[in-house]
């Protein structure tokens, strides 16, 4: 029995598992988990663009970039790290460039920079390995970064925090702190959004500013748009020194003048027009001016100032230098007969031909060279070079393949050969040159479609396998596949549609249609194919079938009156029949006082013209007493039973007492219900005076009565001043009412001075007496103490030694009681 129980618990959990699978995935209500989802999203948006956004008035239009980038972020498989081709979710390590804003994993990014570092200083292509700071760039946008600053911890996008913490409400990735970060270009303001990826929004900071030409007022402006023109003419001087800028109001340095002008060149000899902005110019003609020795001429090109000295005059030296001379300048320079001994091309040798005019010869000496690769030497002239036909076997920087070029010097060159590797996208291939390390990511990018085709989405290349299709605005567009001639609106999907939530409206039997949803492609669940062979059998999963249910029984209400008629309800069409609706029949019974008792039944119409609220032969028979209404103040039964019409005047008499509770009075039930209020407190006095007390404390004057007493107490009463020695006799009202009062006069104030100085006097005796009474006590003590030291000295015969306590206590103790003394 309880291996049995146990079975069927299981197979209940497993029924209810696989019928919620069932509903979620017939169900919409992914679309509605969206629609919460984007509203989280907004309302995370707001919050992160409120402060920015009260600075503009509500003015967000700045924001569309950072905007984007933020949507990015929340939208599944949108961020992508470019480095592995994966999604980048929101409990991973990222880094985001600076440059493009571009996200990629911590890891993915420190392996880029190493591997990148790597290739950059490695000692085949470069001579100073490990010398200089080789920088690394981003896989995107090439922006480059130097070796320090590779990344090596996680932070939030504005830097502030390691290691965030992960918030469902705060955008992945973010701090929630204010941004901060200084505006590009600066401005000295700091970015006023929460921490955010994307570029910062322009400043939104009000700052009052003139225009370009300085000639405006200053107006208050938005700090990212603080330099404005005032379209005026700009009236700055020109740099010609004669004309003003007439363009308008604008920023930078003026244009050159555009004005044409008449101009001399520098020597003077030519005029043209020109642009007044360059009004310096060369001509083609040499200068010809005699020079100061008389026989040369000057073959500058068009120059200012003095010509100079002759460039033949003073000291010259021969083709060689080795030799000078002083000759006039009419005369050239003789060669001096010596070795050129200049050095040739080649550097090594020199020019063995004697001092001549013009470039020296080549060098044709023959020596022993060795070619670039060091590994063949042969005889050769000096300015031929030697190169050997063994190709180098040495492995390129791309450790693949070797270099093969004639006689290398081992500085090989990078490899020329395409690359061919499959990239992380499974779809294409490297098509840069053959290297070590990681492919840059792959450039190209995939469309990705909903079912329709009408909504794309471009995804990096590799991502279209994993990315979920977009979302796709457009209405579905295939046929119902039930008995409607349309179906719902719904957007385009992948799968089958979801189903027919319309009203069924297939004609009833009883004539309506039938108002639930559709039923043509209901899942059933079959039951009864596979009895399980024993308890501990693995159920196997229900199977599903779709079919067309049968309408059920009319619900539609209506109108069915009850069998007393008492009221109408709507009851289902299918069991509109007469009923009882469980209440009291109501009807009137012949006593004209109560009503049938019994439960709502069918009654029978004597007459047809009769009241429909009389009660029938079917109702109960009145068996009750009297119960109507007595007049208002009697409390006695009336003596018939119950009967139709009104009842007899109550003739009982009264036990009542007075107002003022001292006597009891008699008086005839139908006398005092029929009196009215003047009369009842006639009846009711005793006639004797009140004996309340006012207030006051005097006896009510008035005759027994009801409320309470009038409070004008006429009683004569003393009134003394505060002293008490005046006094004066007046109505007790009107002290109550404080229209009278008795003030001490001058011999009042005089005796109340007089008794204040002799009760000083008084206090000041006591006190001198108390401190003449301690005084005594004090010396009494004293004498005693004194007494008993000399009657303990005699008594010590025998020396004892004593503690140190014993010795100076008698020291300690004195002062402490003298002082206890004094304070007593």
């Amino acid at each position: 029995i309880s291996s049995q129980k146990k079975f069927d618990e299981i197979k209940k959990a497993n029924q209810a598992a696989a019928k919620k699978l069932v509903e979620e995935q017939f169900s919409s209500s992914s679309e509605d988990d969206d629609e919460d989802a984007e509203v989280k999203q907004g309302k995370i948006l707001a919050k992160t663009f409120t402060i920015y956004t009260s600075q503009t008035d509500g003015d967000a239009s700045e924001l569309e970039r950072t905007r984007q980038y933020m949507n990015e972020a929340f939208q599944s498989g949108a961020m992508t790290c470019l480095i592995c081709i994966a999604s980048v979710k929101r409990n991973q390590a990222v880094w985001s460039c600076c440059g493009c804003f571009c996200i990629f994993h911590l890891v993915c990014i420190q392996k880029w920079a190493k591997d990148s570092l790597f290739l950059v200083s490695s000692p085949l292509t470069d001579d100073d390995f490990g010398k200089k700071d080789h920088p690394w760039p981003c896989p995107k946008c090439r922006f480059e970064y130097k070796r320090s600053e590779t990344p090596s911890r996680y932070y939030c996008y504005c830097g502030k925090v390691e290691n965030p913490t992960l918030d469902p409400w705060l955008v992945p990735h973010s701090c929630g702190q204010i941004c901060e970060r200084e505006f590009k270009p600066s401005c000295g303001h700091k970015c006023l959004l929460l921490c955010h990826p994307g570029p910062c929004p322009p400043c939104p900071k009000m700052v009052t500013t003139t225009c370009h030409c300085k000639k405006a007022k200053s107006v208050p402006r938005r700090c990212s748009a603080k330099e404005w023109s005032c379209h005026l003419p700009c009236g700055r001087t020109l740099l010609c020194g004669q004309h003003t800028c007439e363009n308008s109001c604008h920023a930078g340095d003026c244009q050159p003048c555009p004005r044409v002008s008449k101009q001399r060149c520098i020597c003077g000899r030519q005029t043209a027009e020109r642009l007044c902005a360059s009004p310096q110019w060369q001509c083609d003609q040499v200068c010809g001016k005699r020079l100061p020795c008389g026989h040369h001429t000057c073959e500058q090109i068009c120059h200012a100032g003095p010509c100079g000295d002759c460039p033949r005059s003073g000291k010259r030296s021969c083709p060689c230098e080795k030799s000078k001379f002083m000759l006039p300048c009419t005369e050239d320079v003789p060669t001096c007969g010596d070795t050129c001994d200049k050095v040739l091309e080649c550097g090594i040798h020199k020019c063995s031909q004697r001092c001549h005019r013009g470039p020296c010869e080549i060098c044709r000496q023959e020596v022993e060279k060795q070619c670039r690769c060091g590994k063949h030497t042969k005889r050769m002239p000096c300015h031929k070079p030697y190169l050997c036909e063994t190709k180098c076997t040495k492995i390129r920087d791309c450790q693949k393949h070797q270099c093969r070029r004639k006689c290398c010097s081992g500085n090989c060159p990078p490899c020329d050969q395409v690359c061919g590797r499959t990239l992380g996208c499974r779809n294409h291939k490297c098509p840069s040159g053959c290297h070590r390390g990681s492919c840059n990511p792959c450039p190209e990018t995939v469309d990705v479609k909903c079912n329709c085709g009408k909504t794309v989405i471009k995804v990096p290349c590799g991502r279209e396998r994993t990315i979920k299709p977009p979302k796709c605005k457009q209405l579905c567009s295939r046929p119902p596949t039930c008995h409607h001639s349309t179906q719902e609106k719904h957007y385009c999907h992948f799968g089958r549609c979801p189903p027919c939530r319309q009203s069924c409206q297939k004609k009833l039997t009883c004539g309506h249609l039938c108002p639930v949803s559709c039923h043509d492609e209901a899942l059933v669940k079959q039951t009864g194919l596979h009895q399980s062979a024993g308890p501990w059998e693995q159920p196997s999963e229900p199977a599903f079938i779709q079919t067309a249910l049968p309408c059920p029984p009319c619900e539609i209400p209506i109108p069915v009156e009850c069998l007393g008629q008492h009221e109408v309800s709507p009851l289902p069409c299918h069991s509109a029949n007469p009923y009882s609706c469980k209440r009291f029949c109501g009807r009137l019974l012949d006593c004209q006082n109560h009503t049938c008792m019994k439960e709502c039944h069918h009654v029978t119409k004597l007459n047809r013209s009769a009241d429909g609220k009389k009660a029938g032969p079917e109702c109960s028979q009145c068996e009750e007493e009297c119960t109507k209404p007595r007049p208002s103040g009697c409390t006695h039964r009336c003596v018939l039973s119950c009967h139709p019409g009104d009842c007899p005047s109550c003739l009982q008499m009264l036990k009542i007492k007075c107002h003022c509770k001292l006597s009891i009075l008699y008086i005839e039930c139908l006398k005092l219900t029929c009196a009215d209020l003047k009369e009842k407190e006639l009846l009711i006095s005793c006639k004797n005076q009140c004996p309340k007390e006012l207030p006051c404390g005097h006896r009510c004057k008035e005759i027994c009565h009801s409320g309470s007493c009038p409070l004008n107490c006429s009683q004569k009463v003393k009134l003394r001043c505060l002293c008490k020695r005046l006094k004066k006799e007046v109505q007790c009202s009107k002290i109550q009412e404080g229209q009278v009062s008795l003030e001490c006069d001058a011999l009042c104030k005089e005796m109340k001075r007089k008794a204040s100085e002799i009760k000083e006097a008084e206090a000041k005796a006591a006190v001198e007496e108390e401190k003449r009474r301690q005084q005594a006590e004090l010396e009494a003590f004293e004498n005693r103490l004194k007494g008993r030291r000399k009657n303990k000295r005699r008594k010590d015969e025998v020396e004892v030694e004593q503690s140190s306590w014993q010795k100076y206590k008698n020291l300690i103790m004195l002062p402490v009681f003298g002082v206890a003394v004094v304070m007593v």
